[in-house]
């Protein structure tokens, strides 16, 4: 038997789920507060409650606000279906297609946030409260938040769809917030699908959030989280994962998709770990430590860097040259160790023309410690697809199993800059694949095998 703190969206008598379910909600959310009033009665006094979503599509007009703790949003399914791949494909072939939206418990974001406005406008759920203690214990489970179409953005992008711009996002916390989860959700087509201000012990897991601008992004400060088991992939203009001043930051075994601009980006993080995750990027920039990270681990990782296969996206990318390096350093005393880096690129799409990528670039900071790391680097015979229509997954996944035809891609696999000094380079590169100061810096090169037949 359901209790008084269970609501199902479809069952609630005041407005109509299916045309608005963020008044159903925000109704939902002022009764609960109208009857949980008091802070302390008999050692309890505010339990929160469970809001269901059946399966369906339930149009959100009005921005859901959270202000309450021990709040569970939960669906039936997450839902996610490609977008990107429909609106890539001619309309008058959607007919024959099984499924043409995501589906499960789908919520439409049919927000509006005008250019130039705060980006809380369009949040389909925000999440705000000042005040002791902090917001805690709001969790969002097994549904879809579905941004649905993208919007021509000035770019000259023949189709609109493709520019990962709409002004929406899919949860929007802007306040302090203590022990948040956000699990097996699906998130798509939102320019910002979770946004996390000044978060603490914030479990992001188990969620397919693609197809957004970017995915996650945490920022302000924040401490003591995890984004852990997640299958992510942003657009070429944003992050997949993206963390601003966090300390204690997990990230681990989660498949991060190519287009994003970056895999994970750290900016101003110190003792966080990236940890046996699977990165795949067709841009330079997959991790980035920006501004002063420091004591940070960087390990037991899978990186793939390849070209764009599908001619739709062919014309985009994040702007930065393969000199760039693909981990790309800036900070003191960060560990980069036991991780396999694999580069397949054709001479024609190298920039600048000629030059050899760069793997690890450390461009400032003492005290880096880079050991053991596997790099290989090949480029083989471009063979064309037959067709311009072969989709997008046949093509990624031919392009992924490629290994023949292959030969040797010269790389500097580490780029100490002349600003770093003091760090420690061990079989990470031969002697003429690592580039630093060697009087400056410490190294041991890699042991190069003779030659087999």
């Amino acid at each position: 038997m359901a209790g008084k703190n269970y609501y199902d969206v479809t069952e609630w008598p005041m407005g109509n789920p299916y045309e608005d379910i963020g008044e159903v909600i925000n109704s939902i959310i002022a009764d609960i507060k109208g009857r949980q009033t008091d802070a302390d009665r008999d050692k309890g006094g505010k339990p929160g409650a469970v809001i269901y979503i059946p399966s369906g599509d339930y149009r959100l007009v009005t921005q859901v606000v959270i202000d309450i703790s021990y709040l569970k949003i939960m669906g039936s399914g997450h839902g996610f279906v490609s977008s990107s791949i429909r609106f890539n494909v001619p309309e008058d072939e959607w007919a024959g297609l099984h499924e043409v939206w995501p589906g499960g418990s789908r919520i439409l974001v049919d927000l509006t946030a005008e250019p130039g406005a705060e980006e809380r406008v369009g949040a389909a759920f925000y999440i705000e409260r000042d005040g002791n203690p902090r917001i805690s214990s709001v969790e969002f489970e097994g549904f879809c938040i579905d941004g649905m179409h993208f919007v021509d953005d000035g770019s000259g992008e023949p189709n609109p769809e493709n520019t990962y711009v709409n002004g929406k996002t899919g949860i929007f916390a802007a306040s302090a917030n203590d022990s948040f989860r956000i699990t097996g959700m699906g998130m798509v087509y939102l320019e910002h699908g979770v946004t996390m201000y000044h978060s603490d012990a914030l479990s992001i897991h188990d969620n397919f959030i693609a197809e957004c601008g970017s995915c996650i992004e945490l920022r302000g400060w924040g401490q003591a989280s995890k984004i852990t088991d997640n299958l992510i992939g942003a657009g070429y203009k944003g992050y997949s994962i993206y963390a601003q001043k966090f300390a204690g930051l997990l990230i681990a075994a989660n498949n991060v998709f190519p287009r994003g601009a970056s895999s994970v980006c750290f900016d101003h993080v110190a003792r966080s770990s990236i940890t046996s995750n699977r990165l795949h990027s067709f841009y330079p920039g997959m991790i980035e430590l920006r501004g002063n990270c420091s004591e940070n681990l960087i390990a037991s990782n899978h990186l793939l860097r390849d070209h764009e296969p599908w001619p739709p996206m062919q014309a985009h990318d994040n702007g930065l040259d393969d000199l760039h390096g693909l981990v790309y350093v800036n900070g003191n005393d960060n560990s980069i160790l036991a991780n396999h880096i694999s580069e397949v690129m054709e001479g024609q799409y190298i920039k600048p023309e000629g030059a050899r990528p760069v793997m690890i670039h450390v461009v400032s900071g003492k005290g880096n410690y880079i050991s053991n790391n596997h790099i290989t680097a090949s480029a083989g015979a471009a063979e064309e697809p037959d067709a311009e229509t072969d989709s997008c997954f046949a093509r990624q996944v031919d392009a992924l199993l490629t290994v023949g035809k292959l030969k040797e891609l010269p790389v500097v696999t580490v780029l100490v800059e002349k600003e770093a000094a003091g760090n420690t380079v061990l079989d990470t590169g031969s002697e003429e694949q690592v580039v630093m100061d060697r009087k400056a810096n410490a190294f041991r090169a890699a042991p190069v095998p003779g030659i087999h037949s």
